[in-house]
């Protein structure tokens, strides 16, 4: 017995929080991000500092999510390690929530294992917070909270 998954537009598909953006670790965003705005036609954001991750960041739109690329600014930056250990690729998925610090909650009481306990400061002044891959099947996951009125 096989089964389908609903269409996109479904009320079942949008059961859970949307994907926010995935998460690609590379060595160089001047060498990436050109590949990616040719093969979608589109441009990438300008590059953004991230210093609390030691990352330089830049997104792309890719359909009703965008493509978040990565590059470290620091040998002892957690993607220079990333991109060590496995190269290139993807490094995480992350999903919208309207409340970050209630998802943690939850999740903390599902038992779920947190790399972040409270939400940090992340891109586009937006909050943020991971789960440890092996909450999730071996899968880095992000959890993105819009930024407070009044900032961050």
């Amino acid at each position: 017995m096989t089964s389908e998954l609903p269409h996109p537009a479904s009320p079942l598909a949008r059961a859970g929080p949307p994907v926010d953006h995935l998460g690609i670790a590379v060595a160089s965003l001047s060498v990436s991000v050109p590949l990616w705005e040719r093969a979608l036609g589109t441009t990438a954001s300008e590059p953004e500092v991230v210093a609390s991750q030691k990352v330089r960041v830049r997104f792309l739109s890719a359909g009703g999510t965008h493509l978040e690329f990565l590059e470290p600014t620091a040998p002892d930056a957690t993607i220079a390690k990333f991109l060590e250990k496995r190269g290139e690729g993807l490094h995480h998925v992350a999903f919208h929530v309207p409340d970050l610090r209630a998802k943690l909650s939850e999740l903390s009481a599902q038992g779920a294992r947190l790399i972040d306990l409270e939400p940090r400061k992340g891109a586009r002044g937006r909050l943020v917070a991971f789960a440890h891959p092996s909450a999730f099947g071996g899968v880095l996951t992000e959890f993105v909270q819009d930024a407070p009125s009044g900032g961050a």
